[in-house]
């Protein structure tokens, strides 16, 4: 027995056996407010130190973003992230893309290993410790072996769009005031989206037409002077006006008769921009049923019968569920979605065999699973309705 222990401890990689040490990666550069070229071309940096990152996190307390770490860093070397895709630094090859973008009022970001060990950790959560939104100034780390939360530990890049994947340039700019940035910047946040669309309404387009925005974010958002606009047909620009506000994680719905913004039954294109002309979000979409809102969700855009103006959106297909009295509803998606896949379950279970004495309880099996759906899914659609 002890020789089989010994034997599958030399099997375990060490990497993972063993705790990283503190700091032996850590978060080295942070371009918090994008580039030049747009803001939401934010990166990270990292610097190895000493070791692997196989199997690590970096993650924010607001878990956006949360970044699934892999692959390797050279000793002494550094490993670029890049949001969204790989324009984000020219003529630099990202290591790794992830989605989810930094707050410009702050983050609070950890890094963790894959024992769950905090190696590297930067409270911003009050504000970043440096970095220049106007001039695109990323917020640089002095020293790789001092801690992260120590914010004389950091300061403003010398050159604008800092030094991805090379080292970070000692020039000891002073860190510009936080609460000034915060000021200038939250006026154009990227989480700012198109959630619900209503193009072929039950009475007269004209009057029953509307668009839903949602603010992503986790504080309110001033979106005057951000525009709305339709790209086929007669198109149309909507500006939204002075004054006007999103609530933290809120909707605001805009009708045709505010827009004039007429959204083609047999399809169409919206785009939003905000102040700066910049396009933040589109959707376009096909021939439009009648009564159905488009949806944006996070498989992607579907129709639904159920129409959530100023609300969280709630899918619904035409499918029927029979209830009780004889009636029929229509079924939520993850209602028929969960009978299917407990009925693919029991199909992949099935043993590829001819003998009938094998088969006989396995049908058995299948009708009183199919059973247990069926009521599974009764009881459910009971519970909603009380």
């Amino acid at each position: 027995m002890q020789a089989i222990i010994i034997f599958l401890l030399f099997l375990t990689p060490l990497s993972w056996a063993i705790a990283a040490e503190p700091l032996s990666i850590v978060v080295n550069e942070i371009a918090w407010m994008g580039t030049e070229t747009s803001y939401n071309d934010e990166w990270i940096e990292l610097y190895n130190n000493s070791t692997s990152i196989e199997g690590w996190k970096l993650i924010s307390r607001d878990g956006t973003p949360e970044i699934d770490l892999e692959g390797e860093i050279p000793s002494k070397g550094f490993f670029l992230l890049e949001r969204t895709d790989d324009e984000t630094v020219l003529d630099i090859e990202a290591d790794l893309i992830y989605k989810g973008s930094l707050h410009n009022q702050g983050e609070y970001l950890k890094l963790i290993d894959n024992q769950g060990n905090i190696i590297d950790e930067i409270d911003c959560s009050e504000g970043w410790f440096a970095g220049d939104n106007k001039t695109k100034r990323t917020m640089a780390r002095k020293n790789p072996l001092l801690s992260g939360n120590d914010s004389s530990n950091w300061q403003v890049s010398q050159n604008p769009g800092g030094t991805p994947k090379t080292e970070n340039q000692s020039l000891g700019v002073q860190p510009l005031d936080i609460e000034e940035k915060v000021v200038e910047t939250t006026s154009t946040p990227s989480e700012i989206s198109i959630n619900e669309i209503l193009p072929s309404a039950e009475g007269p387009d004209a009057e029953n037409e509307w668009i839903e925005i949602f603010n992503e974010n986790n504080f309110e958002v001033d979106v005057s002077e951000w525009k709305i606009r339709d790209t086929i047909g007669a198109t149309k620009t909507y500006t939204i006006s002075g004054g006007t506000k999103i609530k933290a994680n809120g909707f605001l719905v805009f009708p045709r008769p505010e827009t004039k913004i007429t959204l083609q039954n047999s399809g169409d294109g919206l785009e939003l921009l905000n102040p700066n002309g910049e396009v933040i979000d589109k959707v376009n979409y096909g021939k439009a049923p009648l009564g159905q809102s488009f949806n944006r969700t996070l498989s992607g855009w579907v129709w639904s019968t159920t129409l959530t103006p100023g609300k969280a959106n709630i899918i619904t297909i035409l499918e029927s569920i029979k209830e009780k009295e004889g009636k029929t509803r229509p079924a939520q998606t993850s209602e028929i979605e969960e009978g299917k896949k407990a009925i693919a379950r029991i199909g992949e279970a099935l043993p590829k065999a001819s003998n009938q004495l094998i088969v006989f309880p396995i049908a058995l099996s299948i009708a009183v699973s199919s059973g247990i759906i069926v009521l599974f899914l009764k009881k459910r659609i009971k519970t909603e309705e009380q």
